[in-house]
């Protein structure tokens, strides 16, 4: 059955309306205004709104636009009394399906309404097919059957369709770019440009530039003009990549955009609009930074209309047999190893599962491929891991002794061997001082201030 809600302020207009369309698979709700409309809106969620152009207060297009954000928007028949293209236009401009005007034929209304119908059956057929392949434990290139994977991909697919700013959050390799590339994908900008910054890689001074682009002439050596990444995702998505390392000017700015759609190029004074959805990650506590002012709290309410986080593989070790086994596959295959099937040993597929991945999914990526590239038997065995896998977990379970130097670092990008040596340590020296601040920074030589606000960036919670 579909639900169809009609809004308009003349009661007989609704009344025809309701006549003309109500039969027993469709179920119809009315609203005599924007304001009441709303709140059938979030009740119901209705498929297929008609919404009247001419209402009192609030027109039916300020409906239509304020409409844009949410994630479960319904298909929208504009009807109007002024059969003007300059009407249509803007109606269409503002998302609407389609528009019909007054007076109109009831064959007409029900020939429109039919079109709407026939495309959200369609688009609910394609949300069942991709539903059946989430339960496949797949959501494009991510990987994992798990509860939590599952619930993740679920409400990615939902959000993909619509045209929400989503924040990624999770630890450095668990996928955060991944999945914004699968929701980019299943969107309806799919066939406009994936563009991906990442803001920890740029220096304050280039950033604006990479962003906006600059005129020529701007500043010393801009021989050329430029077009930045937000002209550059012009109708489709640019993902900020640890959009927690922005500075300040440069988060005002992109607030800008995100408010306005439009963006100025350095050394120019034209404003240049852009249609482009921003989907933006982080392994930062973006609100301890906001305590910290160090991120804007109108930024960060505006970037997470809809947030994802995705787990650290230890919190998933049910995902670890797929993940370890789809990695060998790959690897074998480029390797050249299709003749013998490779596989993990039952007690080194027990070892995988149980250490603690600080470097999550890319380190055991990793960890793999060497397995592939160094073994020449079928059979991967417990001896072929690295040594820092094989070690004896602490009595709570997790990573060997912090004291102790881990190699595990050897096996992680360079920026995420130093965040996790800064953990570890940071960890120790704080045990060493029963997790006094104070202590523990004179004992390093930082200012206390200093210690505090590197603890936030590194979601490191002291007890006491």
């Amino acid at each position: 059955m579909y639900k169809i809600l009609i809004v308009d302020d003349e009661e007989p207009a609704r009344y025809g309306i309701r006549r003309a369309l109500e039969n027993r698979e469709t179920r119809i709700f009315e609203a005599a205004s924007a304001h009441d409309a709303r709140a059938i809106l979030a009740r119901e969620q209705p498929p297929l709104m008609l919404a009247d152009i001419n209402m009192p207060g609030e027109d039916g297009i300020s409906l239509l636009r304020s409409l844009a954000d949410q994630p479960q928007k319904p298909r929208v028949i504009m009807i109007t009394a002024h059969s003007t293209a300059k009407v249509a236009v803007e109606a269409m401009k503002a998302g609407a399906y389609d528009y019909i005007t007054k007076p109109f034929e009831l064959e007409e209304l029900r020939l429109v309404v039919g079109r709407a119908l026939s495309l959200i059956s369609l688009e609910e057929e394609n949300r069942e097919l991709k539903r059946q392949v989430l339960t496949d434990g797949q959501f494009g290139r991510m990987i994992g059957r798990s509860p939590a994977l599952r619930q993740l991909f679920e409400t990615a697919a939902r959000v993909a369709d619509s045209d929400v700013t989503v924040l990624i959050t999770g630890e450095s390799g668990t996928g955060k770019e991944l999945l914004a590339r699968e929701i980019h994908a299943r969107s309806l900008r799919a066939k406009g440009p994936f563009v991906a910054v990442n803001c920890a890689a740029l220096p304050d001074t280039l950033i604006e530039s990479e962003l906006f682009g600059h005129e020529k002439g701007a500043f010393t050596g801009a021989v050329l003009q430029r077009k930045g990444k937000f002209e550059q995702g012009h109708n489709g998505t640019i993902f900020l990549d640890e959009i927690g390392d922005m500075n300040p000017l440069t988060q005002a700015k992109v607030l800008r955009v995100l408010e306005e759609k439009k963006i100025e190029r350095l050394g120019g004074t034209n404003p240049i609009s852009v249609d482009v959805r921003i989907v933006s990650a982080t392994h930062k506590d973006l609100g301890a930074a906001v305590q910290a002012e160090s991120f804007r709290h109108d930024l960060l309410y505006r970037l997470k209309v809809v947030t994802l986080e995705i787990p650290p593989l230890r919190k998933r070790p049910e995902d670890i047999p797929l993940l370890a086994q789809s990695f060998l596959d790959l690897f074998a295959a480029r390797q050249e190893k299709r003749e013998e099937k490779i596989s993990f040993s039952p007690d080194t597929m027990d070892c995988l599962c149980s250490y603690h991945w600080p470097g999550n999914i890319r380190e055991l990526r990793n960890v793999v491929e060497r397995c592939v590239v160094l073994k020449q038997a079928s059979t991967i065995q417990l001896t072929d891991l690295p040594s820092e896998l094989r070690q004896p977990r602490n009595a709570a379970g997790g990573a060997p002794d912090s004291r102790s130097p881990s190699l595990t670092y050897l096996h992680l990008p360079f920026k995420d061997a130093k965040r996790q040596f800064e953990v570890d340590y940071l960890n120790a020296r704080l045990e060493e001082n029963q997790g006094n601040i104070s202590r523990t920074a004179v004992s390093i030589g930082l200012h206390r201030q200093s210690l505090q606000q590197k603890l936030k960036e590194l979601g490191i919670a002291r007890e006491g």
